[in-house]
């Protein structure tokens, strides 16, 4: 790989991060996978046990028993030499564990703290239990999802979960390290699921005051609501996708579907209902692979709906979100980027021990029911 200084993006980053659902690791991964060294605090589990996690690429783990006294001391001194730890937890339990987070950058003035909630850490959901849905829910994206005449519908947990939470977890993170290097100090990034996805939706949010987005869900150019963009099923039960909104593009279409009787009609909500049907009608004629003949390499923006089993059949090579030409993160293997072979806990953890405190196990540290403790205070 052409890596200036041999150094992915985040190389020398050592983060810290409790293990938690998916949104936590997903934040750990984004950062694991450009080169910062992740160590997840694992409870006391077989070593011989992968964890259920399957976001734990590139990542080492540690077993430690937060509410053992000795196993709090460890995590303590490991804070002491980090620079970032990733909290997965409900408001309070941090606290309640004695690791109130003004204190530990207070201990460590370069710590940036990022605290990961589902809902607002203040309001009346702060305390409560909640899913990505419930996420979606309040903050006022998913009513806008779904088909006209049916319920709203969640797009599985890829919004709250990993985008405005994961995702915004790790950006925020980066504004810290950023602003760090300016000031010399780290700080809390208090990140939630709620305003995440209320963020990503802020064209679709100031769309409900203009003719894109004004009417009611599914009725709208963007939501299912318009027959130039939708999903069409084929002959052979597969699927196109059609997002032909400008004119030059929705021309394109027409003619590779021999229907150019709508040509003028592009935006004549009366004649949608007509037109959709008379979409769905021609798509049926031919199976996908006929339909992806007529229309590779047109700009009718009109393709092939994947799945993710044809797709690691082909060889399909998954990649990096972002390229970064001079310093570009990790290799990602086919295998890793397709099946998550899991991590057992505790693999790595006593190497970071020794890398990052300088401890050996026997004199700083041990191994107490399968998770480490801490048993010379006296020589830290």
């Amino acid at each position: 790989m052409n890596i200036a200084n041999g150094r992915a993006p985040l190389s020398g980053l050592r983060v810290v991060e409790l293990a938690g659902l998916a949104p936590s690791p997903f934040a750990g991964l984004l950062l694991a996978d450009h080169g910062a060294t992740v160590l997840r605090v694992d409870r006391s589990v077989s070593y011989d046990t992968p964890s259920p996690d399957l976001l734990v690429r590139h990542k080492k783990s540690i077993c430690l028993n937060l509410k053992d006294p000795q196993g709090l001391l460890v995590l303590r001194a490991l804070l002491k030499h980090v620079d970032v730890l990733v909290d997965p937890y409900r408001p309070g339990v941090l606290e309640s564990l004695g690791l109130e987070p003004a204190g530990l950058i207070a201990q460590n003035e370069r710590l940036i703290v990022a605290r990961l909630t589902g809902f607002r850490r203040d309001g009346k959901y702060a305390s409560m239990a909640g899913h990505d849905i419930n996420y979606l829910a309040v903050s006022g994206v998913l009513n806008q999802l779904g088909r006209k005449g049916a319920p709203p519908h969640p797009p599985a947990n890829i919004l709250a979960d990993f985008a405005g939470g994961g995702l915004s977890c790790a950006f925020g993170v980066m504004m810290a390290l950023y602003a760090r290097e300016r000031t010399g100090k780290g700080q809390i990034v208090d990140c939630n699921m709620v305003d995440g996805s209320a963020y990503l939706a802020t064209f679709p949010r100031l769309a409900t005051k203009t003719p894109i987005w004004n009417r009611h869900r599914g009725e709208n150019l963007l939501d299912g609501g318009c027959p130039f963009y939708d999903v069409y099923e084929c002959k052979d039960g597969r699927y196109m996708a059609v997002g032909a909104l400008e004119p030059q593009f929705y021309k394109e279409l027409l003619n590779g579907l021999n229907l150019r009787d709508f040509m003028l009609l592009q935006h004549d909500r009366a004649a949608w209902p007509a037109m959709r049907d008379a979409f769905g009608k021609k798509f049926l004629q031919k199976t996908r692979q006929e339909w992806e003949n007529v229309f590779d390499g047109k700009d009718a923006c009109c393709t092939p709906l994947l799945s993710y089993a044809e797709m690691e059949a082909a060889g399909y090579e998954q990649r990096h979100a972002v390229t970064l030409t001079g310093t570009p993160g990790l290799k990602l293997d086919h295998d890793m980027t397709w099946e998550s072979m899991g991590i057992n806990p505790g693999v790595g953890g006593e190497e970071l021990l020794q890398d990052w405190l300088g401890w050996r196990k026997g004199r700083q540290y041990d191994i107490k029911s399968g998770t480490v403790v801490q048993i010379d205070i006296a020589k830290l």
